[in-house]
């Protein structure tokens, strides 16, 4: 991806849980270096993770003890941070709305 938006957000929610800083960051890496162009190669990468409708993954972050939306605009190749948040946190947010 060109374009990470919103990388504070992730650095915000692991100053809190700091557990997640790792793998929030072996994440964002990850997905810098890449060139997704469709859902399904983030797959290839992220075998976990969950495609949703309107662009939006689902990632799981530290063996699930985390959620991470991500919307994806492969064509610009921008990935916009939508959501990061516990699992109780995921369950009251609308993954595709979000």
């Amino acid at each position: 991806m060109k374009r990470i938006i919103a990388k504070r957000t992730l650095k915000e929610f692991w100053e809190v849980y700091t557990d997640s800083e790792q793998y929030l960051k072996t994440w964002y890496e990850t997905a810098k270096n890449s060139n997704w162009k469709s859902p399904n190669e983030i797959k290839e990468t992220y075998a976990s993770a969950s495609i949703l409708k309107s662009g939006r993954v689902v990632f799981n972050i530290k063996g699930n003890d985390y959620r991470l939306i991500v919307k994806f605009n492969y064509e610009k190749q921008w990935a916009f941070i939508r959501f990061i948040g516990t699992h109780s946190e995921y369950d009251k947010v609308d993954a595709d709305t979000i």
